[in-house]
């Protein structure tokens, strides 16, 4: 060997140079061979790479290298979600263009990967922000409006009256704006629809076919969608509200139907609009409302209000007036902007009414009909049961009351059955630049049309000025100036929510340089989908849902021919890290870097102590966290890279923790990781050293030493190719070896069949470690003299004839407790095991004087007599 001790920098700096000069990632469509395509989400590139980062994409490298050693085609891409706000902000921040900071970060973390080692084709490579990728998006776009899948509306978003914009939710701090700090009003503006809503059905539906997907992310999945069975009622107004003479409102619950007190609207219902035309408080109240920043999630804690409309509805089968109320509750976005409020049996409907002093009815009791188990003065009574007080109905069940007030509604005409859902369609217009201009035309007599494909893509200018307040496409009247037809038309101003680009991306890397097509079908059908997916599970809802759907977009559109994009999803968990904190006298804590402090641990290896390096100052323990910037407790992959390589790195990220569960990065985790290698950099160096071409073991000629050494070694093989592909547990499989690596290490290296059996558990260890350490494997796989790379080895079989055991080693237990452990043949009889187990002097010593009541012999694993 050209070094006698482990230098990973060296190494890694020479396969790395080795891959790009034999382009051995490079992927090419092969009918012939089985394809396998595997995929970790691509970055952001925000500047750096973090360690959720690195735990992401090693998995997905691990993978990837496992089945290519398989023998199977593996295409694995990388490329950038470059799009999105923060880029906005930190040109700001930096007073550069957003393009200039994506670029260069880009540049800079592709060089991170690069150094990590993974096996990406490179010339697949994607960055959302270039109009060769975007361009495309575009023209789907303009497809699927001419397909009636798109739309316009007006939308409610935030909106900041000083800076005159439109706000991203997280950009609303305690109801008011990020930069300016101006209370945030609710405002309403045109918006870009796709109705995803068409397929809500299919995307539910479609849910059973991904076994392979987490239970947990199909359950969000499903519950998201929200599927449930209803009835559409419309109650009368009794009189009208301008145009409008009734309104509908959908329930899940029409058991409850006969309990209705109020009917609930929106603040911007047409009915609300009306009222207030005469009632300065109504008026206030939706002003008000206009001044909420409300999510459906907040619905259920906030603060009820409401206001009297001072009109009324009319019940359907009573005949009863019932009064329309403004409620805050109430969403205009979500259904009809109206509900039947039956606060018996609903608690918010409780809440509201109990306040406002609105009648409050019980019409469901328990299934045995005992009015008195509910307390309707204390809170709603939420169970179905027995219908009560309602008429013809009482005495039904839920499911009995459903279809029969549902039949009586339909024969009414003022009802049906329907299905819905909680899925609303996909708002996708955002008010920012950097992002990729929605290809509309605004024409002068206020029709909107499709960008003709011969003029796609519309460019986003790079070269700008950002002010921190307005779009510089909006901000240029002339960016917008165009024609249609030879008549002047605007380009719409509105750029695509970036969940667009991340929603095909893995699509356009199969035909990444088709300059031709949005996607080529040949090539698209080959790789998709994609075989093995990884990302975090907070990408569990949106992200997956958005790709899904735009999946099957695809596919009625003729570019693929699959139903899902991701046939297996592997969720990994969070990186913690240690972080520590200083208090002042007002309470307000300093965080500091893990690097930067110093520890004292207890026997258990707990801190009970810590310091500043650099003065001593003392500092408190914040116990394990997410590494974040907030508590600077991010450790940078690259300064871990410079000190111990890349391949310490990556065996540390697979050993520390399973995939899915969070890993705690331990500094001593890693430099034990670090020394696993150094000894196995020793052990080749120690054999090569003992013998330089050993013969082929031949499994006749071996010991029982030799055999069981081997038989280790094989099953080590077994166990890993099941932890690397069924079980995807590479944390066992890196315990496997470490295993492995003790038992050769206390071999013996002094005749040639020692040496034959100890060159085949080396090449087995080199291998297996391969998809994990890849830079460590392919360099000592050079030093034992091959000239085929290691990555085209092939993957190790375990030999079935070496699994065999000739003999077994027997725990003897007396009354529980081991006394003795024999070895036995592996057919031995029954009897003749319990008679070597009782002959044993140490087993004689516990049952002498005692009568031997029962012998339980465990075929192959212990034997357990039983005296007294």
């Amino acid at each position: 060997m050209a070094e006698n001790h482990y230098n990973p920098k060296q190494i890694e700096q020479d396969v790395q140079q080795y891959w790009d000069q034999n382009q051995s990632f490079k992927a090419v469509e092969d009918n012939d061979k089985e394809k396998f395509y595997c995929l970790s989400m691509f970055p952001y590139p925000s500047g750096r790479l973090h360690m959720g980062h690195v735990r992401n994409y090693t998995i997905g490298d691990v993978i990837s290298r496992f089945q290519r050693m398989q023998g199977k085609n593996v295409l694995q891409p990388m490329g950038w979600d470059a799009f999105g706000l923060p880029a906005e902000n930190a040109a700001i921040n930096n007073n550069t263009a957003p393009a200039n900071w994506t670029y260069s970060n880009i540049e800079y973390m592709k060089g991170q990967l690069k150094s990590l080692g993974f096996g990406y084709d490179w010339d697949r490579e994607v960055a959302t922000c270039k109009p060769d990728y975007y361009r495309w998006e575009q023209w789907f776009f303009t497809r699927l409006y001419e397909k009636g899948l798109v739309y316009k509306k007006n939308a409610t978003v935030n909106w900041d009256p000083v800076d005159q914009t439109v706000l991203a939710n997280e950009q609303v701090i305690d109801g008011r704006g990020w930069r300016s700090g101006a209370l945030v009003e609710q405002k309403e503006i045109p918006q870009w629809f796709i109705k995803i809503t068409d397929y809500a059905e299919e995307l539910l539906a479609d849910l059973e076919k991904l076994e392979e997907w987490p239970d947990q992310v199909r359950a969000m999945q499903a519950n998201w969608i929200g599927r449930s069975e209803g009835a559409e009622i419309t109650f009368k107004l009794t009189t009208p509200a301008g145009d409008v003479e009734e309104l509908t409102v959908y329930t899940t619950r029409p058991d409850t139907f006969f309990g209705v007190t109020y009917v609930g609207v929106a603040a911007q219902h047409p009915i609300a609009e009306f009222a207030a035309k005469n009632s300065p408080a109504l008026a206030a109240f939706i002003e008000e409302c206009k001044n909420t920043k409300v999510a459906e999630a907040e619905l259920a804690t906030m603060e009820k209000k409401g206001c009297d409309t001072g009109l009324t509805a009319i019940h359907p089968l009573t005949g009863e007036e019932v009064p329309v109320w403004v409620a805050n509750f109430v969403l205009m976005g979500y259904g009809s902007g109206a509900v039947m409020a039956v606060p018996g049996h609903d608690q918010r409907d409780w809440e509201f009414a109990t306040k406002y002093d609105l009648p409050i009815k019980q019409v469901i009791a328990s299934a045995e009909g005992a009015e008195s188990e509910c307390n309707l003065a204390e809170s709603a009574y939420t169970e179905k049961g027995t219908l009560i007080h309602s008429g013809e109905f009482d005495g039904l069940a839920f499911e009995d009351a459903f279809n029969a007030i549902t039949d009586k509604l339909e024969a009414a005409g003022c009802g049906s059955r329907k299905v819905n859902y909680r899925l609303r369609d996909w708002g996708v217009s955002r008010q920012r630049y950097w992002g990729a201009p929605i290809p509309m035309l605004n024409l002068e007599n206020g029709e909107s049309v499709p960008v003709p494909a011969d003029q796609l893509p519309v460019v986003l200018p790079e070269d700008v000025e950002m002010n921190g307040v307005t779009s510089p496409i909006k901000a240029n009247p002339e960016w917008a100036k165009t024609m249609f037809n030879g008549e002047p038309a605007l380009r719409e101003t509105d750029t695509f929510d970036t969940f667009m680009e991340s929603s095909w991306y893995y699509a356009r890397y199969s035909c990444a340089q088709n300059g031709d097509a949005m996607l080529d079908p040949t090539q698209a059908n080959y790789w998709l989908p994609v075989d093995q997916y990884i990302g975090g599970i907070e990408h569990a809802i949106l992200h997956l849902l958005y790709s899904r759907f735009f999946h099957k977009l695809l596919r009625d559109e003729g570019l693929v021919d699959s139903d899902e994009p991701f046939k297996r999803l592997l969720c990994q968990g969070m990186v913690l890290a240690d972080s520590y904190f200083s208090e002042d006298e007002a309470g307000k804590k300093t965080w500091y870097s893990p690097l930067a402090v110093s520890t004292e641990k207890d026997d258990k290896g707990r801190i009970v102590k810590a310091w500043l390096t650099e003065d001593g100052t003392p500092v408190e323990h914040g116990g394990m966290t997410k590494m974040s910037k907030s508590k600077n407790n991010g450790i940078d992959p690259q300064a871990v890279i410079d000190q111990y390589g890349a391949d310490t790195v990556r065996l540390f990220t697979m050993f520390a923790a399973p995939p899915e569960q969070t890993l705690e990065w331990v500094d001593s985790g890693v430099e034990g990781a670090n020394r696993f290698l150094r000894r196995i950099w020793k052990l080749v160096n120690e054999h090569l050293e003992a013998c330089d071409s050993p013969a082929a073991v031949d499994p006749s000629a071996l010991s029982k030493d030799q055999q069981a050494l081997r038989r280790e070694v094989h099953k080590t093989i077994a166990k890993v190719s099941d932890d690397l592909g069924r079980r995807q547990t590479f944390n066992t499989a890196v315990a496997a070896v470490m295993e492995l690596l003790n038992h050769l290490q206390k071999a013996p290296q002094e005749s040639n069949t020692d040496h034959a059996v100890m060159r085949e558990a080396i090449e087995s260890v080199l291998r297996l470690l391969n998809p994990i350490t890849p830079h460590i494997s392919h360099s000592l796989w050079q030093a034992l003299g091959h000239t085929t790379p290691v990555e085209q080895s092939g993957w190790p079989q375990a030999d079935a004839k070496a699994l065999v055991e000739d003999e077994k080693l027997i725990v003897v237990q007396v009354n529980g407790k081991v006394r003795a452990k024999i070895t036995v043949a592996a057919d031995a009889a029954k009897d003749a095991i319990e008679a070597d187990a009782l002959a044993q002097e140490n087993v004689q010593q516990f049952i002498d004087g005692k009568t031997v009541r029962k012998i339980i012999v465990v075929p192959g694993k212990l034997v357990n007599i039983v005296a007294n």
